[in-house]
């Protein structure tokens, strides 16, 4: 048995148990003692899935470096995780490189990125001596070598567009012209960034990056992407003499988030995806790169789910709005992208047929939706409490505190026992921030 086949390709998590009863268990803890003791809206998260997910990246690229996109999701706890793991860490923040390091995250396994990263991020990636910067304007090129201590070498990559489109929709697409991330080779200003980096003694070009996209579930784009970015890498061998160690080629992997959804097949992107690049390597003559890719969502997304309470239940002309106490604040994802989840009472067993039904949020927006015809219990009411399947990805980190709401609290769970990991948010967290009239 493969580590794959024992990671649950549907949207709950392989430790995900529905007994008869009505209830659900996940990593062999009761949820509705999850929400008996820290309430809802909560997220949990099954450390059991983060680490297995790691693990099956790893088995299936053992020669590639495997970083996790941190702003899938990160906390100090999920950051010790991928450290154990022997995963690195790609970070686009200040706040998310406090994070890893407030945990010792080695910083050599860290790579910055950002497409518009401030003086005091460039200048705390430098002090703290992340091991890999990645280059997304020309602009910040003299700025980073000035930040540079004289005696280090700052390595970095360069963000390339490769000109590959994917992603589940046009706000995702991040691998062609026209959209704010990467330097365009049309244009020369690719080319121009690689000739600026070589011209800075303090400054080591050691790769190209890019990313396509998110939520891509088809391994063909990644196969174009890897061609394009080591032809890429081949005109740099020309043209300046140097053979460029590490070909990073982002991340993007689409996963379940409902039954019958697929996600991006792992054991096919690995292994078609190695031979892209070999194969365009050994064409051109080019030595063969070493591998990165970005996986987030891949590793965290349907690890995580929402437990939420239902407020109201009212019938309309032609459907029934379910209204749950947590929302767009909590999850922003249908709102900004059409996105689709599963949902699915538990707590108590229900004898009547199923219906469709719209769960909504409390804000005050009618954008404010968390699942369109979801199929619930008929006789669901005020007080049942509602699972959502795969949120584990760009909820919290996305969380707001739209309509002064407070965001929810991180709940862990391994091995029957469950553990806080980030406290709810309070009205006194709120009101601190407030300095005067």
């Amino acid at each position: 048995m493969t580590l794959m086949t024992e990671i649950a390709q549907g949207p709950w998590p392989a430790t995900m148990w529905f007994p008869s009863d009505g209830s659900a268990v996940l990593g062999g803890v009761s949820l509705m003692d999850i929400v008996n003791r820290f309430g809802t809206p909560a997220y949990v998260l099954d450390e059991a899935e983060i680490r297995m997910r790691c693990r099956a990246y790893r088995a299936a690229l053992p020669g590639a470096e495997i970083s996790y996109a941190g702003k899938a999701f990160l906390c100090r706890a999920m950051a010790g995780w991928l450290n154990t793991e022997g995963l690195s860490l790609d970070v686009c923040s200040a706040g998310e490189l406090a994070v890893a390091r407030s945990i010792g995250f080695p910083a050599e396994k860290i790579t910055f990125h950002g497409n518009a990263k401030s003086p005091r991020e460039l200048h705390l990636a430098v002090e703290q001596r992340v091991g890999r910067i990645v280059v997304d304007n020309l602009d910040e090129i003299h700025r980073l070598a000035a930040l540079v201590p004289s005696g280090y070498r700052q390595k970095v990559l360069i963000r390339v567009i490769p000109d590959v489109e994917a992603g589940e929709s046009a706000a995702v697409r991040t691998g062609v012209e026209r959209q704010k991330f990467g330097l365009s080779v049309a244009t020369g200003s690719a080319g121009d960034a690689v000739v600026r980096v070589l011209g800075q003694p303090r400054l080591q070009l050691v790769g190209l990056h890019c990313h396509i996209g998110s939520q891509i579930t088809s391994v063909e784009p990644y196969e174009r992407a890897a061609r394009a970015m080591v032809e890429h890498m081949a005109g740099v061998w020309k043209t300046h003499g140097i053979a460029l160690p590490q070909l990073n080629i982002g991340g993007g992997h689409g996963i379940a988030y409902r039954h019958g959804d697929a996600g991006l097949d792992l054991e096919m992107f690995a292994r078609r995806v190695t031979e892209a690049v070999e194969e365009r390597a050994h064409g051109l003559g080019l030595p063969v790169p070493r591998l990165t890719v970005e996986p987030g969502r891949a590793i965290i997304g349907t690890a995580g789910i929402t437990l939420y309470r239902v407020i109201s239940v009212k019938r309309g002309l032609d459907r029934t709005y379910v209204a749950v106490d947590g929302g767009m604040s909590d999850n922003p994802r249908p709102a900004l992208y059409g996105s689709r989840y599963e949902v699915r009472m538990i707590g108590r067993m229900s004898h009547e047929g199923s219906k469709e039904m719209t769960v909504v949020g409390h804000h005050c927006e009618a954008g404010d939706v968390i699942a369109e015809s979801a199929p619930l219990p008929a006789d669901v009411h005020p007080g049942d409490v509602l699972a959502v399947a795969a949120t584990g990805a760009y909820n919290h980190s996305m969380a707001s505190t739209y309509n002064l709401s407070c965001r929810p609290p991180i709940v862990a769970v391994s091995d029957g026992r469950a553990r806080l990991l980030v406290r709810r948010e309070t009205l006194e967290d709120l009101m601190r921030r407030e300095v005067g009239l």
